[in-house]
């Protein structure tokens, strides 16, 4: 706060002007205020040259958000100064302008100030006379319709005309943040409402417009009000529309992180058996080699080999055993994956089956909706074409009366400006001044109560006919109300029937979603079952290699009471070396069972990478089933969404229709005596 005083005493020095005593003490009572961020100089009366200052002050200022100028009887000199200093700020969000009687230089100046200005949020230009000059009025609309960051304007007591409304309805026709202004005792009339109301059919931001006093009729102001209304239903629409992709999105990502995580583990789980598989198939065949080694060294050992066969062929039946129940689990492994071929087969053609029904549902709906459509505008046609020569009447009548009542204004209007003027002048001659204001006074009356006996006159004509009017419109009425009801009902038909589809669509999608979590269920239940079994084959894995460790420790055993007997196997050496020979020959055998085993095995570890890999992509299959579901979701929302904006639309259009065609306002309104 110290730093903006010191800035605007230092510009204030540099420029050679006398620092304003009231923008001091105000500076010096906000420097007082801990925290504050308000600069509030409402009431204070600020000259041409404060105002350059001011300007150069606040636009290198970071330090303000809230500037209030209001009643500070602003020179158009000063406020173009102030205005273009604020052009180049980044901090102020409201602007408060009120009672500076701000016209033409400063309607350009604020034009431009809302095209260069990009943080403004809030601007007040109450009490004001923007709306004086149609051309500076015309660049302050085209600066409102680029800005993009306004969301309040308050235009109360600006005297802006039909004219100047026509200039802002083309703004709101291209603003996109502004939700809302005040507009209320204006000149603005029907045809300013009628170009205000066009411009809301396009403008999809405003919520809040404010109209009173501006002799505007009511079913104009009832109409500006629905169409109000539904921008608000439509901001409130998509607000819900957001809030639920969210939910989706998440709930999305949320189940595509759990199956990521769940295939990584099974990833782990396959790599750490694959890798244990390894280890105990090395660690077997290095002790095969020992034993190997063991028995070529000891073929003298003839007495304990016939007790060494038995163990042999008793090691022999139960491998055979073992090999007959790998068999029935690899028998058993094919067949439980023909099931879940099959299964994925028939869930696949019945999804295809369930998704041509659904496209032809969907089209069916669409052609009788279009239909209706079409029936619903060769009826409105039918009302526009019996209403249009009778509007044409009414309009032509009113625009007369508001063509007339506007020349009376804007006589008065220039009546009261040469008064101001006269009165500025006449500061030193106040008496002949008088004398010459009473004389234009008298003139302008004069001239005024001609005016008023000549429309008096027309307006008693004007009335005649209206009577004729009312009549006829009596008589149209009765038929548009027998109309509109049966539009109504046609209406909530269409309302009713669109709903049951919406919620009979949510239910189908909501069982698809179940019977796909239940598809994940049982793979992951089968991958459980493929776990469990080769937890099994670990489990025999380890049994066999406790046999192979009892058959060292038998030839441990053996070999000592080899070294007991070597003395008497030296006479029965010739005829155990035939049986020698004839043990050899089961022991190769015995070998080629075992590598017939570990080709086994080595093609069940295959099969079982052919499985997991089946499996993977069947889950990646399911996921991309799912994302193209949860897609065609999407995109049934968004059309249905359409839907039932343009079936609002048009009812808003038909309803507008009828409104206008049956609620014509009187014509009395228009009176200049009221």
């Amino acid at each position: 706060m110290e730093e903006f005083r010191q800035m605007y005493l230092r510009l204030c020095k540099d420029a050679g002007v006398e620092p304003q005593e009231s923008v001091l003490t105000q500076l010096q009572e906000i420097r007082g205020v801990a925290g504050s961020t308000r600069l509030d100089l409402a009431g204070h009366s600020l000259s041409a040259d404060t105002c350059a200052v001011l300007g150069r002050v606040l636009q290198k200022d970071t330090l303000f958000t809230e500037v209030v100028l209001s009643d500070c009887m602003l020179s158009e000199e000063g406020a173009k100064l102030l205005l273009n200093g604020l052009c180049s700020n980044t901090t102020v969000k409201v602007l408060d302008l009120k009672g500076n009687n701000m016209r033409g230089s400063g309607a350009e100046t604020l034009g431009k100030l809302l095209v260069r200005n990009k943080t403004l949020r809030r601007l007040i230009l109450e009490w004001n006379a923007l709306g004086m000059w149609d051309e500076a009025f015309s660049i302050f609309c085209e600066g409102l319709g680029s800005n993009s960051s306004l969301t309040q304007l308050d235009l109360r007591n600006n005297q802006i005309n039909h004219q100047g409304a026509a200039e802002l309805s083309l703004a709101l026709k291209r603003n996109n943040t502004l939700q809302e202004l005040d507009l209320r005792w204006n000149n603005i009339g029907l045809l300013g409402s009628r170009s205000i109301l066009e411009a809301l059919q396009q403008n999809r931001t405003l919520v809040q417009l404010e109209m009173a006093g501006n002799n505007i009729p009511s079913d104009s102001l009832k109409a500006i009000e629905q169409s109000l209304e539904h921008n608000s239903d439509r901001q409130s629409t998509l607000r819900e529309s957001r809030s639920r992709t969210q939910v989706l999105t998440k709930e999305i990502q949320s189940l595509k992180n759990e199956k990521s995580h769940q295939f990584l583990t099974l990833m782990e789980t396959i790599e750490k058996q694959r890798d244990e598989m390894g280890r105990t198939s090395r660690t077997s065949s290095i002790r095969v080699g020992q034993l190997q080694e063991a028995l070529n060294e000891r073929k003298s050992a003839v007495n304990s080999l016939t007790a060494k066969l038995q163990m042999t062929e008793a090691a022999l039946a139960m491998s055979e055993q073992k090999v007959h129940n790998l068999g029935e689990v690899l028998t058993r492994m094919k067949m439980e994956r023909a099931d879940l071929q099959d299964r994925q087969n028939r869930e696949m053609k019945k999804e295809q089956e369930d998704s041509v029904l659904r496209e032809g549902k969907l089209l069916k709906e669409v052609h009788g909706m279009t239909e209706k459509n079409l029936q619903l505008k060769n009826k409105v046609e039918e009302l526009e074409r019996r209403c249009k020569a009778q509007q044409d009447q009414i309009f032509e009548l009113k625009q007369e009366l508001t063509n007339t009542t506007a020349d009376l204004k804007l006589r008065l209007a220039q009546a009261e400006e040469r008064l101001e003027i006269e009165k500025k002048r006449s500061k030193q001659a106040l008496d002949d001044m008088d004398n010459l204001r009473q004389k234009e006074v008298d003139h302008v009356n004069r001239h005024l109560e001609e005016s008023e006996r000549v429309l008096q006159d027309r307006i008693l004509k004007l009335e005649g006919q209206r009577i004729q009017l009312e009549e006829d419109l009596s008589r149209a009425k009765a038929a548009s109300v027998t109309e509109r009801a049966q539009a109504e009902e046609e209406l909530g038909k269409v309302r009713t029937q669109v709903r049951l589809e919406e919620q009979q669509r949510l239910s189908s999608m909501e069982e698809k979603l179940r019977a796909l979590r239940q598809s994940r269920d049982e793979s992951q239940s089968h991958c459980s079952q493929q776990k469990q079994t080769i937890a099994e084959l670990q489990a025999k894995n380890s049994q066999q290699c406790l046999e192979m460790d009892g058959l060292r420790r038998r030839i441990d055993e053996l070999q000592q009471e080899l070294s007991g007997k070597e003395q008497e196997k030296v006479a029965e050496v010739s005829r155990v070396r035939v049986e020698l020979q004839e043990q050899i020959g089961h022991l190769q055998a015995e070998r080629t069972a075992q590598s017939g085993l570990k080709e086994k095995i080595a093609a069940l570890e295959r099969e079982m990478k052919v499985l997991g890999s089946n499996h993977r992509e069947a889950l990646l299959d399911k996921e991309s089933e799912i994302s193209s579901l949860f897609e065609k979701l999407r995109l049934r929302e968004a059309e249905i969404q359409r839907m039932r904006e343009d079936e609002a639309q048009r009812a808003s259009f038909l309803q507008n229709a009828i409104l206008t065609y049956v609620q014509g306002s009187p014509l009395g309104h228009y009176s200049p005596k009221k």
